[in-house]
């Protein structure tokens, strides 16, 4: 007889507390059942289950074995369930939660890609730059920079990005550039006004020492894009990522404020809610993402 279908018979009497609600949760006969049952005790060499006629229990060394013949039945219908799944196609509404400026900047384009190859998928992306709680806000996943907080769940990286100072000529021309990080104490900087450690900068000192870089910015706004915008026009010291500042700086509207500081790299993650599985529309979209991205690099923005 299958192995497994011993052991599910043998679960099952033990569930359903006897070997006829057991048939019916199987849909075989009574004896059927008690045939898996015993060939699974002969097989074993030991006695499963208590039997009166009154009521089954399993023995000590029953109650054992159906933790762990539990396990196993659960784990194949895990499997099954697995395969049947990647086998449908991808559909339905898909939540992301994303930061603004990485949001509306790059991944904003690729969804007429994505939702073109999945026309069954719809998205509803909220832009926002907080991290939120994917399962009990009903997001299906996040796009996140820089350092992972939270490691229960489940994360892809697709690419990286720099972090730099950066400003414009035309403020290197009226306020000078600073040559190391105690220079900044006398310099304008340009603050995210929706972080709460906004007003402090971690930098890297040549040495490799840590430093926090603590000043009350001269403009402090909530959009990455404005504080470039603000930097470009010659207010200040921004400290963005390069998927923000890359273009601006090829063109020379930007420049590195101190180039002999150690370059700061992110990972930037598709992150889900743990599972033995990834949800069909989930596990799509995170593969078009690190299909788009496989080109990009800290550099390559």
């Amino acid at each position: 007889m299958d192995r497994l279908t011993e052991m599910e018979a043998f679960a099952t009497v033990v569930d359903q507390g006897g070997f006829t609600d057991a048939a019916k949760k199987m849909g075989i006969s009574k004896s059927a059942v008690s045939k898996h049952v015993s060939a699974l005790e002969t097989r074993l060499g030991a006695r499963l289950l208590n039997r009166t006629t009154r009521r089954v229990s399993p023995t000590e060394i029953g109650l054992a074995y159906y933790d762990r013949a539990r396990r196993v039945l659960n784990d194949a219908g895990e499997a099954d369930a697995l395969v049947t799944s990647m086998q449908v196609a991808p559909s339905g509404l898909l939540r992301i939660s994303v930061a603004t400026d990485f949001g509306v900047n790059h991944l904003s384009p690729a969804l007429g890609s994505f939702l073109t190859d999945f026309p069954d998928i719809t998205v509803n992306m909220v832009l926002n730059n907080r991290f939120v709680e994917l399962i009990s806000e009903g997001f299906d996943m996040a796009i996140r920079i820089g350092e992972l907080e939270d490691s229960t769940l489940r994360a892809r990286k697709l690419t990286e990005t720099t972090k730099r100072m950066i400003a414009s000529p035309a403020y290197f021309a009226q306020y000078g550039r600073p040559e190391k990080i105690d220079d900044l104490n006398g310099h304008k900087l340009l603050h995210y006004s929706n972080q709460s450690n906004s007003a402090v900068w971690r930098l890297t000192a040549p040495s490799g020492e840590r430093r926090q870089v603590r000043t009350a910015g001269w403009l402090t706004v909530n959009d990455g894009q404005s504080l470039l915008n603000a930097c470009i026009g010659g207010l200040g010291i921004a400290y963005l990522p390069s998927f923000l500042y890359a273009d601006a700086m090829r063109q020379g509207l930007v420049e590195d404020v101190i180039p002999t500081l150690p370059v700061e790299t992110q990972g930037i993650y598709a992150v889900y809610p743990p599972g033995r599985f990834v949800q069909p529309k989930v596990r799509a979209f995170v593969d078009f993402l690190v299909h788009a991205f496989a080109g990009k690099g800290p550099n390559d923005w």
